[in-house]
């Protein structure tokens, strides 16, 4: 069996200066990537995910509610749609885009072409995952989450994750903790 990095939504949008940017996001970027070139080999398969937004009806709001709406983010064919520049991608294997017509957190609800991310981990004979990107208290929370329920070994890397707020964050770490998801290192988290 085998152990898979998945790198969460660490796109423009959601990094310092996106319209949705996360504070600590180039730093994750950045520390992902320093992690990769020191310790590379400690993963087997590395896969990344991305907010992927076409038409995603409701999901984008105006104004938004910053709970089951929000501003316009990573549209398809927009710069804030792409890998933030300090994210090295070379090693990535295959990427799952999610929410083109709809909202989509987990990295779960994507595919790459026709293939599932929990089906393509398997395909490679995946049973442990460790997880990091942005944000802690949506994407990654709910990658995890779903990551626990396909019955993968789930760790996140929390120095390489950024939250929105700490409220949001502590609430997402509890439930990361009670799907038994294995929590490593301290999540940067902005002041709400």
């Amino acid at each position: 069996m085998s152990r898979a990095l998945i790198i969460v939504d660490v796109q423009n949008d959601f990094c310092e200066g996106g319209s949705m940017g996360v504070n600590g996001g180039r730093d994750v970027a950045a520390g992902i990537s320093a992690l990769l070139r020191e310790d590379g080999g400690h993963w087997d398969h590395i896969v990344a995910t991305k907010d992927y937004h076409i038409d995603p009806g409701d999901h984008f709001g105006d104004p938004p509610d910053f709970v089951d709406s929000w501003p316009p983010h990573c549209r398809v064919g927009t710069p804030g749609a792409e890998f933030h520049p300090e994210l090295d991608t070379d090693r990535i294997e295959a990427v799952f885009t999610k929410g083109e017509h709809s909202a989509a957190y987990s990295g779960f609800e994507g595919s790459a072409g026709s293939i599932s991310l929990a089906a393509w981990l398997r395909m490679h004979d995946v049973d442990r995952v460790d997880i990091a990107g942005v944000a802690t208290d949506h994407c990654v929370r709910a990658t995890a989450l779903d990551s626990a329920d396909e019955g993968f070994d789930t760790t996140v890397l929390l120095d390489l994750t950024a939250g929105v707020a700490r409220e949001t964050t502590d609430r997402a770490l509890g439930q990361l903790r009670d799907k038994g998801v294995t929590l490593t290192g301290d999540p940067v988290v902005r002041s709400s």
